[in-house]
């Protein structure tokens, strides 16, 4: 990594008048969407995107704050992010970025926070102004919203954690299993090679040699549960074969929320497991993101935040 992406740069947030009623936007574009009243723009930018669910929780946010702001639902074709933005118009603050482009917005980024260093994966570009050639940081607010899910959900520590899937989002999961302070890691892949390379780069990024081993989906099984598990796979993966007569204290984190819940999610829960849905995880991760567009810094919260997160939920809800 370049030392030119080391430390993201600060932003400043703007006052703006009451909004009017924004409409929460249908379907996605494949174009660049338009700005929007105040010239602000925002997207969630992903292939395929149509399901995501960030325009609901990001609008539900700035009605909060009274920033009249748009955002869209924006696909584009993989490989296409450096050109779409680089084509872009004045007025974009900042995207959310989901599969298959966390790696392409991490080679946007200008600069970068600690934690897209450490997982090698961006899924917030925050642009340093609003005309069409500013930089843009790139953060990773994932790691965040997977341990905020968790505590919630009352796991604030795990010695031992399977990680479900070998990318971006697993780099994401497995960051967060290291804050919790696991000390056993396992990267559980239908490619074992997909697995051992991802391991090779968190030992290299994080300096944690030793806790990191790769696995093979196929021969996986939840007959020895660890205390955590993180199934980063779109969808879902399979139940295994063999679970343990008993899976309480072990707690569930699926990334996925759309089909919900997983066919692994429903094993769990029967066996007495703790499962939390990837709806969590993504609330608390765009509350981050909601920060860092608003010109604050991920760790400041917003004016009020107890009641914008409760507007966000109910727009997750309905």
């Amino acid at each position: 990594m370049s030392a030119s992406k080391s430390q993201p740069s600060q932003h400043h947030a703007q006052q703006w008048e009451a909004p009017r009623q924004l409409a929460v936007p249908t379907g996605f574009t494949t174009e660049e969407p338009a700005a929007g009243p105040e010239s602000a723009r925002l997207a969630v930018v992903g292939n395929p995107i149509e399901h995501s669910k960030s325009p609901q929780l990001h609008l539900a946010a700035y009605r909060a704050l009274a920033l009249e702001w748009a955002y869209s639902r924006w696909q584009i074709e993989p490989g296409g992010l450096a050109n779409a933005l680089g084509k872009r118009a004045q007025g974009w603050r900042g995207l959310s970025v989901t599969a298959p482009f966390k790696a392409e917005a991490l080679a946007f980024a200008a600069t970068l926070d600690p934690f897209a260093e450490r997982t090698g994966a961006v899924n917030t570009l925050v642009f340093d102004g609003l005309d069409a050639a500013a930089t843009a940081t790139g953060y990773n607010t994932d790691v965040y919203g997977i341990l905020a899910a968790l505590a919630e959900s009352g796991c604030t520590k795990a010695a031992t954690v399977d990680v479900i899937g070998a990318g971006e989002t697993a780099a994401s999961a497995a960051v967060a299993a290291l804050e919790l302070g696991a000390t056993r890691i396992r990267v559980v892949a239908r490619r074992p090679e997909a697995a051992a390379t991802l391991v090779s780069a968190l030992e290299t990024r994080t300096g944690s040699s030793g806790v990191l081993t790769a696995a093979d989906l196929a021969t996986w099984s939840l007959a020895e549960a660890p205390e955590l598990l993180i199934d980063t796979v779109p969808g879902g993966v399979p139940a295994p074969d063999r679970i343990a007569p008993s899976l309480a204290g072990m707690t569930l984190l699926s990334a996925a929320y759309d089909p919900w819940p997983t066919a692994l999610a429903e094993a769990v829960a029967e066996h007495g497991g703790t499962v939390v849905s990837g709806e969590l995880m993504l609330l608390h991760q765009a509350i981050r993101q909601v920060r860092l567009f608003s010109g604050r810094d991920a760790d400041a919260e917003l004016p009020n935040e107890a009641s914008i997160v409760d507007e966000m939920r109910a727009a997750l809800r309905g």
